[in-house]
C-alpha cells in the first residue's frame, strides 16, 4: 500500500473541498516540519519568558517554588498533562494539570492565600469561553498568580488580554499554520505542547535544539508508516477504541481516544486508560469489534506493566486488532501485537519527549475513521453538536 495520507493530500482541490479533506490531512502532515519554527519563535521570547518563570519563583530554590497549574479544556487540557511530568522533573515543583472548566467552578478549591502560583495556559483560538472568562478573573481579582499563554491566534481574546497586563501575564504565539482551520486540533496540539517542552528547557536552550531536530527527524519517517498502519485498521471498521498509555504517554492516550470520536462524531466509541487501570473495569470494553492501541514506555518498569497486560489481552483473546508504538526494539512486543510501529529512536528516549510523536496515530486512525464513516473531517459533527470554537457559556459569580 502507498502512503494514504499522501493520496488524500493529491486529491484535486475541488475533491478535497467536497469531502471536507482540505486542511485535517494537511495540518496532520505538516506537523514535523513545524516544530523546528515553533522552537524558534519561543527562543524568541527566550529573555521575556525568563523573566516571567524568576518572578514566579520557578528556579529560585524549593522555598520560593510556586504551584504550577497547567490549564486548557478538552485537547488543550491533555497539552497539560502530556507536560506535567517534565515540568515537574525539571523544575522541582509542583506541578498539575487542571481542566479550565474545573477551575472555572471550582475556583477557590485550588487556591490559597499566600501561595504564589503559575498558570501555563494553552488555546488553539484563545478564544475559549471558559479560558476568557477564567484568565480575566484571576487578573482581576487574584494578583498572586502569574501566567503564561500558549496560543497559536494573536487576534484571540486571551493574546490581547495578556498585553494589557504586561508584567502579569506574557503570551506566546505560535504560527499561523499551526493554528489549525480542521474543527479536530491537530498541528496546534503538538505544537503548543512542544512549546511548553520550550518553556521546560529555557536553561539549556541550544542543547534543547539537537533534541527538537530529533524528534522532528524521526516524525518524518513515522508518519507514512503510522498513516499505512491507520489506514489498514479503519478498513476493519472497529466500533471500539481502546487506547493505553503510562505517565506522558497516557496523556497521548486521552488525546488519540477524543481524536477518534471527534473526528468519527461518535461512530467509533472510545476509552482511555493507563495499562494497569485497564484492568479495574475498562477491559470489559476491549471486545470482537474493538481496536487496541498501546503506546509503550521507554522505561523498564513502565514497559514490564504494559508487557503484561499485553499477555493478558493476548492469552483472553481480547480486541479485534492490536497495535503498539514503541521505541527502537520490538523483539518483547512483536508477537502480542498485529502491528508494531517503531519511532526509530534510541531504546531510552525519553517518554517526556514523545507525545508529540506517538499522538499521531491517533490523528490518523480519527482521520482514517472519519473518511470511513462517510463524514467531513474538517467538519465532522453533521449534526453541529461540537464546532472548533465551543459556543459561549453563561458565567455565574
Amino acid at each position: 500500500m502507498g502512503n494514504p495520507l499522501r493520496s488524500l493530500l493529491d486529491l484535486p482541490q475541488r475533491e478535497k473541498a467536497e469531502r471536507g479533506l482540505e486542511h485535517t490531512p494537511r495540518e496532520i502532515c505538516q506537523q514535523p516540519a513545524t516544530w523546528t519554527n515553533t522552537y524558534a519563535r519561543c527562543g524568541e521570547q527566550k529573555a521575556s519568558l525568563n523573566q516571567m518563570l524568576r518572578q514566579a519563583g520557578i528556579g529560585c530554590g524549593p522555598t520560593a517554588s510556586p504551584t504550577v497549574y497547567l490549564v486548557g479544556a478538552g485537547t488543550s487540557d491533555y497539552i497539560g498533562r502530556a507536560l506535567a511530568p517534565l515540568l515537574r522533573q525539571r523544575w522541582d515543583c509542583d506541578v498539575w494539570a487542571v481542566p479550565s472548566t474545573t477551575l472555572l467552578t471550582d475556583f477557590e478549591e485550588f487556591h490559597h492565600a499566600g501561595r504564589e502560583y503559575l498558570w501555563i495556559s494553552f488555546s488553539r483560538s484563545g478564544d475559549s469561553p471558559e479560558g476568557v472568562a477564567l484568565l480575566q478573573r484571576a487578573l482581576s481579582q487574584y494578583r498572586g498568580i502569574r501566567h503564561v499563554v500558549i496560543t497559536c491566534n494573536r487576534h484571540g481574546q486571551m493574546a490581547e488580554i495578556c498585553s494589557r497586563h504586561e508584567g502579569q501575564a506574557l503570551a506566546v504565539i505560535l504560527d499561523d499554520a499551526v493554528n489549525d482551520r480542521g474543527l479536530a486540533m491537530t498541528s496546534s496540539f503538538t505544537n503548543m505542547l512542544l512549546a511548553g517542552q520550550c518553556v521546560a528547557h529555557l536553561g539549556e536552550y541550544e542543547e534543547f535544539g539537537h533534541t527538537v531536530a530529533r524528534i522532528a527527524e524521526a516524525g518524518n519517517r513515522f508518519l507514512p508508516a503510522a498513516a499505512e498502519t491507520a489506514a489498514a485498521i479503519t478498513t476493519l471498521g472497529c466500533t471500539r477504541a481502546c487506547f493505553v498509555g503510562s505517565g506522558a504517554l497516557r496523556a497521548v492516550a486521552d488525546e488519540a481516544s477524543l481524536k477518534v470520536v471527534e473526528l468519527s462524531a461518535g461512530n467509533v466509541t472510545s476509552v482511555a486508560e493507563s495499562p494497569l487501570g485497564l484492568r479495574h473495569g475498562p477491559m470489559s470494553s476491549v471486545d470482537g469489534q474493538a481496536l487496541f492501541v498501546a503506546f509503550l514506555s521507554s522505561e523498564p518498569r513502565r514497559r514490564g506493566y504494559e508487557l503484561d497486560l499485553l499477555r493478558e489481552i493476548d492469552h483472553k483473546r481480547l480486541g479485534r486488532v492490536r497495535a503498539v508504538v514503541t521505541t527502537q526494539g520490538a523483539d518483547d512486543v512483536a508477537s502480542l501485537a498485529d502491528y508494531c510501529l517503531s519511532l526509530e529512536c534510541p531504546a531510552d528516549f525519553p517518554d517526556s519527549y514523545r507525545p508529540v510523536l506517538d499522538v499521531m496515530l491517533g490523528q490518523l486512525i480519527g482521520l482514517f475513521a472519519s473518511v470511513r464513516s462517510g463524514l467531513k473531517p474538517d467538519q465532522p459533527s453533521p449534526n453541529g453538536a461540537i464546532a472548533r470554537v465551543v459556543s459561549p457559556i453563561t458565567l455565574y459569580s
